[in-house]
């Protein structure tokens, strides 16, 4: 038994949409109560760091519903069925920026709410990016506006709540740490 492994005794998908499905979970606590646990089930995703031959990070603005305002985000998308996150990562740069990287290289994946949800973001950075002429089109439903900052700016905008999601705050934070290592050398 795993330490503190909660058994599932029942499950229950209560919604299955586009992106995530929703499960009300009955499960046995390691004291032997029982418990409800609600778990988002998400297909997992990408995010892309890429940065320009001017040493800008590439950034896409769009509105999210949820939080009712336009964020400034890392390129990003989730994995569809079967994909492998290198290739999510080529295609969702491509799709969101119109650029593709002559190098791409994975840095680290992560959970981003693992108290209720599944999802695992794969964090690529992307660098020699060339411009696409005739990038692929991107979802249908979905609006977002190129901005090439510096990461004194994306330090900037984290500050001001503008830049205000964990992968991008991440991504910044990552940055940040890589500039002073490399000004320590």
């Amino acid at each position: 038994m795993k330490k503190f492994e909660e058994k599932t005794i029942n499950s229950k998908e209560i919604f299955s949409g586009k992106i995530v499905r929703l499960l009300v979970d009955d499960v046995l606590l390691p004291d032997g109560n029982m418990a409800k646990r609600e778990i988002v089930k998400h297909p997992g995703a990408v995010a892309i760091i890429a940065i320009n031959d001017e040493n800008k990070v590439i950034m896409v603005e769009q509105y999210r519903k949820p939080l009712e305002r336009s964020l400034l985000e890392i390129p990003a998308g989730k994995l569809e069925y079967g994909e492998e996150p290198l290739v999510t990562a080529e295609r969702e740069l491509e799709e969101e920026t119109g650029y593709a990287a002559g190098k791409m290289e994975h840095l680290i994946s992560f959970y981003t709410s693992p108290g209720f949800a599944d999802e695992l973001i794969h964090l690529y950075i992307a660098t020699d990016l060339t411009k696409i002429d005739n990038p692929k089109i991107g979802d249908e439903d979905e609006f977002v506006e190129l901005h090439e900052i510096t990461l004194e700016e994306a330090i900037h905008y984290v500050e001001e709540k503008r830049i205000y999601d964990a992968k991008t705050v991440y991504a910044v934070s990552y940055l940040q740490l890589r500039m002073a290592l490399k000004s320590n050398e």
